[in-house]
């Protein structure tokens, strides 16, 4: 059942508004103090399991009441610091593939132009949601031993479960950890056998990478076997997906190269075949996708129990204008926000004639590449205007259409559509895998030429519904065009919007020098968006300057200061 798991969630948000806070590794957080759990929690089976909903529901719940009200983190704007939205700030809207429009007190200028400060607002909310999940889940480890549970008499109830609970909260605090190395490099380093009330001491990125190898090589073993798990919770493919993701980023965050260990995961999800690819790339991403097989690990929505303005709520409407919901079904009707637009570097990729939006063909049925999701009607191509500096014009930029919160049989849920999405997010798809796969046999692992030209290929038979997948015209390309660069633009194509692009740039090379797009190292005046090489320091995000007042023990990123 899609929303069970959510079922569990909602039951501890309740009882949670009346409880006290027992995370005591995470005094420097600005949590708020209703969300907290203590042990109350834990005297029932059910409650164990809440905790471990809560755990998953971090990832894409903002706060104790819909829609964004009283949030998780406490003096934090509750909307913008959801953490797959926070998520998408960071990974997205610093990138070739999307400007956004709004939100200049939050710092997303700072994001757009490629030139923030330890003071970013913006720039602090997938932090501290990272931080508040792995405190979540060191709370679960330490209250899930085997002598709590039969001091609270509940082992007999939870003793088949216990060691897959266990296991998954590993892999989600591993993931977390992932994120952190990721975006932020080094970080304060916290786990269950800490003592409750001390301040954490700083790990480098090195150690947090050497961390999150040993832990996730640990669980794959213990967690459920692939496809056994309920809908919403992760088995060992997940482990294997984010090992592959981990290997394939060594290089650049632990100065290893691992690519043939980044194959042999990608390889092995892609030959287990739990997960096979969809049959039409654009059911991945609307309402009915729970039935999509491709989806790995999905953040689980519907329309009534995750209504915020994170996830794939925030993803439909930021990206369509409400007027949009004229010419197609956007499922939401007419509540679209419009603060998204493509960047022409993102357009540029697919072929001219895939790039705009027939009202006479709004799921793009005749396009040859069936991921180029655009609408265009009355916006320009391009993010700016002559002689003007950037603004918050909405029809500057084309928009994407690539989520919509309606069926494969391209119905509405309920007629004019919506108010919240019931769009899960998917978080790793196996599609990715082939690609990693791809990449890391270029890279120099054990795999052919011909091997990752075949992976390149299945994709993109998908995308243009030919071979296995279709009697259109082809999309395959040959193996003197497959190369890095390649790759590396087939990936936009694949999971643009999906929050890997600036992980994807950096590891490429290319995301502070060597590759430019629109307003990037700007200051958004007039004709200035022609982008241009930036300090290499942007290849991280600075710790938020506000941890420095509780946490004598940090340092602060190379030149943040």
């Amino acid at each position: 059942m899609k929303h069970r798991i959510m079922i569990y969630v909602g039951s501890l948000l309740m009882l949670s508004g009346i409880l006290s806070s027992c995370l005591k590794d995470l005094d420097t957080l600005p949590l708020n103090d209703r969300q907290l759990i203590n042990e109350d929690v834990y005297k029932t089976a059910a409650g164990y399991k809440g905790v471990l909903a809560k755990c998953y529901g971090s990832l894409i719940l903002n706060g104790q009441e819909g829609p964004d009200a009283n949030g998780d983190l406490g003096g934090l704007d509750v909307g913008y610091s959801g953490y797959t939205r926070a998520l998408f700030y960071l990974q997205e809207c610093t990138t070739d593939e999307v400007a956004l429009h709004s939100g200049s007190s939050q710092g997303s200028r700072d994001l757009l132009f490629v030139n923030w400060n330890p003071s970013t607002m913006i720039s602090k909310y997938a932090y501290y949601r990272l931080y508040m999940t792995i405190g979540y889940c060191n709370e679960f480890l330490r209250e899930a031993t085997e002598s709590k549970l039969k001091e609270r008499a509940v082992y007999d109830a939870l003793k088949d479960d216990m060691d897959a609970f266990r296991a998954e909260i590993r892999f989600l605090r591993a993931y977390c950890y992932s994120m952190l190395c990721d975006l932020y490099g080094s970080g304060p380093f916290i786990d269950e056998t800490m003592a409750t009330g001390a301040i954490p001491k700083q790990k480098t990125r090195k150690e947090i990478y050497d961390y999150v190898v040993s832990e996730l090589e640990d669980v794959q073993a213990i967690m459920k076997s692939p496809g056994e798990n309920e809908y919403g919770r992760v088995d060992r493919v997940a482990a294997w997906f984010l090992l592959a993701r981990v290997y394939l980023n060594a290089e650049v965050w632990s100065g290893t190269k691992e690519y043939t260990k980044a194959y042999a995961y990608a390889k092995k999800i892609i030959d287990e075949g739990t997960y096979p690819l969809a049959s039409d790339y654009r059911h991945i991403f609307l309402a009915d996708n729970d039935k999509c097989k491709e989806i790995i690990w999905p953040l689980v929505q519907d329309q009534d129990n995750t209504i915020n303005s994170a996830g794939t709520n925030f993803l439909i409407k930021a990206l369509v204008n409400g007027a949009m919901g004229n010419y197609y079904l956007t499922g939401i009707g007419a509540r679209g926000w419009g603060n998204v637009r493509a960047k022409t570097q993102l357009l540029d990729k697919f072929v001219a004639t895939d790039q705009t939006f027939t009202t006479t063909d709004t799921w793009g049925d005749s396009k040859k590449d069936k991921r180029a999701q655009f609408f265009s009607p009355g916006h320009t191509k391009e993010t700016w205007l002559d002689g003007k500096a950037f603004q918050n014009d909405f029809n500057n930029g084309y928009a994407i259409v690539k989520w919509r919160n309606v069926t494969k049989d391209r119905k509405d849920l309920a007629e004019g559509g919506t108010t919240y999405s019931a769009v899960d997010y998917p978080m790793f798809r196996t599609a990715d895998a082939y690609l990693m796969a791809a990449e890391a046999i270029l890279r120099g692992a054990a795999g052919t030429r011909t091997e990752a030209l075949d992976y390149v290929n299945q994709l993109r038979d998908r995308a243009y519904l030919s071979g296995n997948y279709g009697t259109e015209a082809s999309g395959r390309i040959s193996d003197a065009e497959l190369n890095l660069d390649f790759i590396l633009d087939e990936r936009a194509r694949e999971l643009y919007t999906e929050s890997v692009r600036r992980t994807d740039l950096i590891r490429f090379g290319k995301f502070t020098k060597g590759y430019n797009w629109d307003w990037k190292g700007s200051d958004g005046a007039a004709g200035h968006y022609v982008g241009k090489d930036v300090d290499d320091k942007f290849n991280l995000f600075p710790i938020p300057q506000d941890e420095f007042t509780v946490n004598p023990n940090l340092k602060q990123n190379p030149d943040f200061n």
